[in-house]
């Protein structure tokens, strides 16, 4: 073999050996970018978790003076909100919150069906108002925005603001709702809500006591979470084959009895 051919062969050797290291340590920086990544996502999945545990049991009761609950209000200690015919076979218990997300998801989804029922005197839903979010996360806007429902219902107008107010609910951490000018503003979504006595109401908090109290009830009640809705007493949001359709179906065949 001559020189030439030897000298060849040892430069491809050492050109592939070359490669050989690059890859290897490519691989390494990959592997150390994955571990990172992997350790970042736990970290920082513990400190959402750590938040989250930290602020459970923060007390979210206020100063907030007597219980003064709305017109109309039902159930033990009056602390049900009324929607639909008292005579209907179905009741739907449903526990909220206006700052939570998955309240509202729960309403987009749901909110025609829930008219459709209840318009039709097939359905009465309750509506439990608390306030866990302003708990979690701070703030005062889960309280506000059910004191000025409350206030709504005093003037017959719960159901379509409460509707305003979940189709206009701010990100979870924006505590948009904590300001009462806000809720005012909202009121004009409203035919004939916003009024100086709706105003008043929201202003001076005027059920901010009764939404403590309702808040206590579902802490006593053990619920996992908001929403937690029940079906004359099933908790059908832990089912995951419910729809809005079958909802229809389980009321319509109650209905016919």
């Amino acid at each position: 073999m001559s020189e030439k051919n030897r000298d060849g062969k040892r430069t491809a050797r050492e050109r592939l050996a070359v490669e050989r290291e690059k890859q290897k340590a490519a691989d390494k920086r990959r592997r150390a970018l994955i571990v990172g990544a992997s350790v970042v996502c736990v970290l920082g999945l513990a400190a959402v978790i750590g938040v989250v545990a930290a602020n459970a049991g923060k007390d979210e009761s206020t100063k907030a003076g007597p219980a003064v609950a709305p017109s109309g209000a039902q159930g033990k200690d009056s602390l049900a909100i009324p929607v639909g015919k008292d005579g209907a076979k179905s009741t739907l218990t449903v526990w909220e919150d206006f700052r939570c997300p998955a309240c509202q998801a729960f309403e987009a989804a749901y909110r025609p069906t829930l008219h459709e029922l209840t318009d039709a005197g097939k359905l009465r839903i309750e509506y439990h108002l608390v306030r866990l979010i302003d708990g979690n996360l701070g703030g005062t806007g889960s309280l506000r925005a059910a004191n000025a429902a409350a206030c709504a219902q005093d003037a017959g107008k719960f159901r379509d603001y409460h509707d305003v107010l979940f189709a206009n609910q701010p990100k979870e951490a924006d505590d948009a709702f904590a300001d009462n000018g806000k809720l005012i503003e909202l009121a004009g979504k409203v035919k004939g809500l916003d009024t100086p006595a709706f105003g008043e109401c929201v202003r001076n908090g005027t059920h901010d006591g009764w939404v403590d109290k309702s808040h206590q009830a579902f802490k006593s009640g053990d619920f996992g979470g908001t929403p937690t809705v029940l079906l004359d007493g099933k908790n059908i949001y832990e089912d995951r084959t419910m729809t809005p359709a079958k909802l229809k179906q389980l009321v319509e065949a109650a209905d016919r009895g």
